[in-house]
């Protein structure tokens, strides 16, 4: 065996150029180097090669990315068709919609003086500054009209996913603000790209919605909560119709990715949908083709955020370990929008598939084909 077997390409001091394009610095620099930025380039390389191959793409979205403006780069992938479907938190859903109405979202330091902060009612994530009357109670009532006057068209069925929630709400906003075209849940409205959030009720739009039946226990002169008037969206429709996506995209020979912004609950809703299609429902299902994650977390600790994808093979999450999956450790503010850009530049747009128009019967569709596994 030769010496330089186990060799790559030889490392080069990297040259950078004037005028270079996110490709050119993707192809030509990081790809050439080691480390996180290897690293990255073999990710902007592996989305690129979801879409591609056509696969059905997940993004899942932790912690608070919106309030920073990453929801313009998600717009890009919705228009663009290189998302079909988004699990993240209500964090992101609910500061996303700031933008549509123009309330306030500033830069600030991440130095500052919280008490004196919190005395002028300005909220702080690190270094963004929200103002607390003008963005965040403005937009809870908002989100409660909007939601009252679904409930009161009976727009919502009698059960529903979070999916179906924010489908309602993204036409809200798209009807209702001032700049639709600054909200990724405008935009997934619009192209039927369905956002699930399961942990719905850790977030501001769980907790405005929560304060509407007793707005209508006040109208009523009641002292007792009705039934009617609860925003419910159902865990079981959850769990059942992210998979039916998955499982409508295996049966139809459709590769699965998925670009994964952080950890947390979005992570693991969607990794869980592959022992959910087997484990549960008795069906085969190899897990995901395709997986990225951006993340600074530690796989050593115990924490969903940090564990490797690799990891997930035992669990059915993905087919092989070692194949088709790649970890940048990056902060995902500085990570993800480079895999965008690197998107926008080398993959030309995506017919939508439009998961939304058929939810109801692809998730028809995965419950018969459980229903048989029963009978058997």
């Amino acid at each position: 065996m030769k010496r330089d077997h186990w060799a790559g390409k030889p490392i080069s001091p990297i040259s950078i150029a004037r005028g270079m394009t996110i490709t050119q610095l993707v192809d030509d620099v990081f790809d050439g180097m080691g480390y996180n930025a290897k690293r990255l380039a073999e990710a902007c390389h592996l989305f690129k090669t979801m879409i591609d191959d056509n696969s059905t793409v997940c993004l899942t979205l932790a912690g608070a990315m919106s309030p920073v403006g990453l929801g313009g780069g998600i717009i890009k992938m919705i228009e663009n068709g290189f998302i079909d479907w988004i699990v993240t938190t209500g964090a992101n859903t609910y500061h996303d919609m700031h933008f549509a109405y123009g309330l306030p979202v500033h830069q600030g330091d991440f130095t500052a003086d919280d008490n004196e902060l919190a005395e002028n009612d300005v909220v702080r994530i690190y270094d963004v500054f929200i103002d607390m009357e003008r963005t965040l109670i403005a937009q809870d009532k908002i989100i409660q009209t909007l939601t009252r006057k679904a409930i009161e068209k009976n727009q919502l069925p009698e059960k529903y996913s979070t999916a179906c929630y924010y489908k309602m709400l993204g036409n809200g906003v798209l009807e209702t603000s001032k700049h639709p075209e600054r909200s990724f849940i405008a935009s997934a409205a619009k192209h039927d790209v369905p956002v699930f959030v399961p942990a719905f009720a850790d977030s501001s739009v769980g907790m405005g919605t929560s304060y509407l039946p007793i707005i209508a226990c006040a109208k009523s002169g009641s002292k007792k909560l009705a039934s009617q008037d609860f925003v419910d969206p159902s865990p079981t429709m959850d769990a059942l119709e992210s998979a039916a996506i998955v499982h409508h995209s295996m049966i139809n020979n459709v590769p699965r990715g998925v670009l994964e912004v952080g950890g947390g609950v979005p992570k693991n809703f969607l990794q869980q949908t592959a022992p959910m299609i087997s484990q549960i429902l008795g069906i085969e299902c190899p897990g995901e083709n395709y997986v990225i994650q951006v993340t600074v977390d530690r796989p050593d600790s115990g924490g969903l955020s940090g564990a490797t994808i690799n990891e997930g093979k035992s669990w059915g999450k993905i087919p092989k370990a070692g194949e088709g999956n790649v970890v940048p450790y990056l902060d995902s503010t500085v990570g993800v929008p480079i895999i965008f850009a690197y998107a926008l530049e080398n993959c030309k747009p995506r017919k939508p598939k439009r998961f939304g128009r058929i939810l109801p019967d692809i998730t028809q569709e995965l419950v018969e084909a459980a229903i048989t596994k029963v009978e058997k």
